[in-house]
C-alpha cells in the first residue's frame, strides 16, 4: 500500500518529535560541585537548567559548603530585612516551570553568602535540604556571675571574638565582624526566652574586659541575668535571609530545615500562592544553641492569592512566627489635584516597589488608621529608594494632608496556617494583617508575648494591617504570655493614637471559637478599636507553670469596640 505525501510528512513528523530530548531534562548538579566550595558549581548547574530549560536540578545527598567569594552579587531589596548587596548562591530570578531537589543534603553557609534568591519566579518547587551557618549571625554564652552592674560571660569556640579597647567585636575565622545590638536571656533547660526576660538594646561599644580565655565581663547598669543561663547577643542586622522572594507566584516549600541565617528564614514581597509544608525552624541538632533564626521564621509584605503555611515547626527564633501584612508609604508633599510625592519611612522598607500603575490604593489617616478616600494608580516615578511619584487617576479630596499614609488595596492574601508548632522564641507567634480571608486552625502556641497580635501603624513600622475576615479555632495555646512582648495571649496593638481608637474599626469580624487556653494568668484577650468578635466555646484551663504577675488582670480587656460575643 503506498502512502500520500501529506501521510509521509504526518509520519516524519510525529518521528522526529519521538527523537527530541524529553522537555522535563532533569540536570545532575553532583557533576559540576566542588568539595571545597559549592557556590561556582551550583551556579554553573543553575545557568546550564536556564540555558536546557531544564525542569529540575537535583542534587545528590550529601553536605555542601558555600562560600561568597565567588557567588553571584546583586543589590536587593527586600521588607523588614536589611537591603543592598548581596552575594547569592541560588539565583533562580525568572525562572518558571523549575523544582530544586536536596535530597536531604545539608547545606552549610560561611560568611554573609545568602542562600536562595526568587526574583519574578514563577512555578518553581524546593524541597529536601537544609540551611545552616559555620558561624551564626548571632552569640551565645554562658552566664557565670551577675552582680546587678555587670555579668560574666563565657564563650565556647563556635563564637569567636576579639576585644578592642574595651569593645567587643565578634569575629569567623575569616576575621569577618558580626555586628551585634542587644542581650536577651534564655533558659537553656526550657529551651525558651528566660521568664519576663527583657531585651537590652545596649548596643556593641559596652565597655568589657577580659577575665581570662573566653570569658568576658559586661559592664551595663541595671542588667539583670541568672546564672547557669544563656546570655544571647543579637545580630544587629537582618543582612541575610535564607529565603528571599519578590514578584514571584505559585512557589512551594516543602520537607526543609532552616536551622540559621542572618535574617527571616522566608521572607516574600509582591509574590502571590505560596505553599509552605513541613518546614522546620529550629536549632541545629547537637549544636547546643537556644537561637536558630535571627529574625523572624517567615514573613510576608504586599503579596496576594493564597499563604499556606501546614505542618511546620517554627522555635527559638529571634522574633515572630510569621507577620503577613501590607506597606503604608507617607505622603510628603501634594504637588497637585492629581499628584503627590510619597515616602518610604523605616529604612527597611527603602527600594521595595510595592506602588504600580492601576494599582486600587487607599488614603489613611495616621492617627486613626481609618480610609477616608480611595483611588487608582496612573504612574509611579520611583525617584529614588526613598521618594516616589505618584499620579492618580481621579481628583484628591480635600482631606488628604501630610503624614498620611497610602497603601494597595488591590489584592490581600488568604491564609490558612495548620498543623504547626510554635514555641521558644523571642516576642509573638502570628502578626496578622490581610484584609483576605484567613483561617488559623489546629495550632500550638507556646509563646513568651502575644500568640497572636493585630498590629499595623503609619508611625514606626509602617506596616499596613487591618484583619477584616478571620476564624482561629481548635487551638492550643499553652502557657502564653511569660515574657514582656504583648499584655494578653491574643492582643490588638495597632498604632492608633488614643483619643482616636472610638471612632476607629481597624480590625473586624474576628472569630475565636473551640480553642484550649492554658494559662497561669488571667489575660487572653485585649482588644480595641474592633468590630465584631465572637468569642466561643473556648476551653480555659487554670496552671501554675510560671508566677502571675498580677492576679487581678483583666481575662478580656475590650476597649471602644462594637458588636462584641464572649462566651465561656
Amino acid at each position: 500500500m503506498s502512502l500520500k505525501v501529506p501521510q509521509l510528512l504526518l509520519l516524519s513528523y510525529f518521528f522526529i518529535i519521538s527523537c527530541m530530548p524529553s522537555v522535563s531534562q532533569t540536570i545532575d548538579a553532583g557533576k559540576y560541585i566542588q568539595e571545597k566550595d559549592a557556590t561556582p558549581g551550583i551556579i554553573e548547574a543553575v545557568r546550564l537548567c536556564r540555558q536546557k530549560k531544564a525542569s529540575k536540578l537535583s542534587i545528590p545527598k550529601g553536605t555542601y559548603n558555600f562560600y561568597p567569594d565567588y557567588a553571584i552579587e546583586k543589590c536587593v531589596y527586600i521588607s523588614n530585612n536589611d537591603g543592598g548587596i548581596k552575594r547569592i548562591a541560588f539565583d533562580l530570578s525568572d525562572m518558571s516551570n523549575f523544582e530544586i531537589d536536596g535530597n536531604d543534603s545539608r547545606f552549610i553557609f560561611h560568611g554573609f553568602i545568602s542562600p536562595f534568591l526568587l526574583e519574578n519566579t514563577r512555578n518553581v518547587t524546593l524541597k529536601n535540604l537544609s540551611i545552616d551557618y559555620a558561624r551564626t549571625f548571632h552569640s551565645e554564652g554562658k552566664i557565670l556571675a551577675a552582680y546587678g552592674d555587670s555579668i560574666d560571660v563565657r564563650f565556647s569556640p563556635a563564637y569567636p571574638y576579639k576585644i578592642d579597647h574595651s569593645v567587643l567585636t565578634f569575629i569567623d575565622e575569616r576575621k569577618n565582624e558580626y555586628p551585634w545590638m542587644s542581650l536577651l536571656e534564655f533558659d537553656p533547660v526550657k529551651r525558651e526566652t528566660a521568664y519576663k526576660a527583657v531585651d537590652y538594646w545596649c548596643g556593641p561599644h559596652v565597655r568589657v574586659k577580659e577575665l581570662y580565655k573566653g570569658v568576658i565581663r559586661i559592664y551595663y547598669p541595671g542588667v539583670r541575668a541568672t546564672v547557669g543561663n544563656i546570655m544571647v547577643f543579637g545580630a544587629a542586622h537582618r543582612l541575610v535571609p535564607a529565603f528571599i522572594l519578590s514578584g514571584c507566584s505559585n512557589i512551594s516549600f516543602s520537607d526543609i530545615d532552616i536551622y540559621h541565617c542572618g535574617g527571616m528564614g522566608i521572607v516574600a514581597q509582591m509574590s502571590r500562592d505560596i505553599s509552605i509544608d513541613h518546614v522546620n525552624v529550629t536549632p541545629a541538632p547537637q549544636s547546643e544553641r537556644v537561637v536558630s533564626l535571627t529574625a523572624d521564621a517567615t514573613h510576608f509584605a504586599n503579596c496576594s492569592g493564597y499563604i499556606r503555611i501546614t505542618n511546620c515547626l517554627f522555635e527559638n527564633q529571634k522574633d515572630d512566627a510569621t507577620n503577613i501584612h501590607g506597606l503604608y508609604a507617607q505622603i510628603d508633599s501634594v504637588l497637585s489635584r492629581k499628584e503627590l510625592l510619597v515616602k518610604l519611612v523605616h529604612a527597611q522598607q527603602y527600594g521595595v516597589r510595592f506602588i504600580v500603575p492601576n494599582q486600587k490604593i487607599e488614603f489613611v489617616d495616621a492617627q486613626s488608621l481609618e480610609t477616608y478616600t480611595q483611588n487608582e494608580v496612573k504612574t509611579v516615578e520611583y525617584i529614588n529608594k526613598e521618594y516616589m511619584k505618584v499620579t492618580v487617576k481621579q481628583p484628591l479630596p480635600k482631606e488628604v494632608k501630610l503624614k498620611d499614609g497610602i497603601a494597595s488595596i488591590t489584592d490581600q492574601p488568604d491564609v490558612f496556617i495548620s498543623n504547626c508548632k510554635m514555641r521558644g522564641n523571642r516576642a509573638r507567634g502570628f502578626l496578622l494583617g490581610s484584609r483576605g480571608k484567613i483561617v488559623i486552625e489546629n495550632n500550638y502556641f507556646h509563646i513568651p508575648g502575644a500568640a497572636i497580635l493585630f498590629e499595623g501603624d503609619c508611625r514606626y513600622w509602617f506596616e499596613q494591617a487591618g484583619v477584616r475576615d478571620i476564624v482561629i479555632r481548635k487551638n492550643m495555646f499553652d502557657n502564653c504570655f511569660y515574657g514582656t512582648w504583648g499584655n494578653a495571649v491574643i492582643q490588638v496593638a495597632s498604632g492608633i493614637e488614643q483619643d482616636k481608637r472610638s471612632q476607629s474599626r481597624y480590625n473586624r469580624n474576628l472569630q475565636i471559637t473551640e480553642n484550649t487556653f492554658r494559662t497561669f494568668c488571667p489575660e487572653i484577650l485585649n482588644l480595641y478599636s474592633v468590630d465584631g468578635l465572637v468569642f466561643k466555646q473556648n476551653k480555659i484551663e487554670q496552671t501554675h507553670e510560671y508566677p502571675c504577675p498580677d492576679k487581678n488582670g483583666k481575662r478580656y480587656d475590650i476597649q471602644d469596640s462594637s458588636d462584641i460575643s464572649i462566651s465561656e
